[in-house]
């Protein structure tokens, strides 16, 4: 269900039984001394492969460069502004809808790509017969549930250990060094403040979380944790996929 291992004639094929299109996207970024940079990329494209193979729902390339311009002070961190992330987005819907696809599910997986896709989706959803869903894979209700009973406050609000436990189950482990240690721990006011990834320019952002953790006990994940999260995540998923696409 991988639209860049179909041909276009199998495209064209899908079109004739679904409209619907499943859109991953994340970021290219520090995720701390244990987290993968590809980390939210990964755990939204992971998850909507594997719902779309449940629900024989296309699946898009995932939208792995996206804005992180906060992490930029640490190696490795790749991020485009808002303004071109729009326009990548907008363009993409577009090109979909003229092609017969009526329904985009972004799947998200970065708390800084919400409010330019709702942008986005607020922009081109006049367009009469199409129709955007977005939805980060973390809201849906068993997810919640079990990253709290798992990590608690210690879930915190970057480089998270319920991300950092799906891409060990996933993708590769790596030794948490000074991840061992539990991190600055947030405040309320502090997380109010910064949510949707509201962070200060990149050095000022080093400063304050001179390990590229916001809050979050890495060393707290387990692949075990990932694997179990991730069917929460994959089944939350395709559960409102196809109530969506119905």
């Amino acid at each position: 269900m991988r639209l860049d291992l179909c041909s276009w004639l199998e495209v064209e094929e899908y079109l004739e039984r679904s409209r619907t299109i499943i859109l991953p996207v994340g970021s290219t970024e520090q995720h701390g001394p244990m987290g993968l940079i590809g980390t939210d990329a990964l755990c939204a494209q992971t998850i909507a492969r594997h719902a779309g193979e449940r629900t024989s729902t296309l699946v898009a390339p995932t939208l792995a460069l996206t804005p992180a311009p906060f992490n930029t002070a640490f190696p490795g961190t790749l991020s485009v502004s808002v303004a071109t992330f729009k326009a990548m987005v907008s363009e993409i819907v577009s090109c979909l809808h003229g092609q017969g696809f009526q329904r985009v599910y972004f799947l998200n997986g970065h708390g800084a790509n919400l409010e330019p896709i709702g942008q986005v989706a607020g922009e081109v959803e006049v367009v009469e017969s199409l129709d955007i869903r977005i939805r980060s894979w973390w809201d849906f209700e068993a997810v919640g549930k079990l990253r709290k009973d798992l990590y608690g406050d210690w879930e915190g609000m970057h480089a998270t250990p319920s991300e950092v436990a799906i891409t060990q189950a996933t993708h590769r482990v790596l030794p948490p060094g000074a991840a061992s240690a539990p991190p600055l721990k947030l405040s309320v006011e502090y997380i109010r403040n910064h949510a949707g990834d509201r962070h200060g320019p990149p050095d000022e952002h080093r400063r304050a979380f001179p390990d590229g953790r916001v809050g979050s006990h890495s060393a707290l994940a387990t692949a075990e944790h990932g694997k179990a999260l991730l069917e929460a995540a994959v089944t939350g998923f395709a559960e409102d996929l196809e109530n969506w696409s119905r």
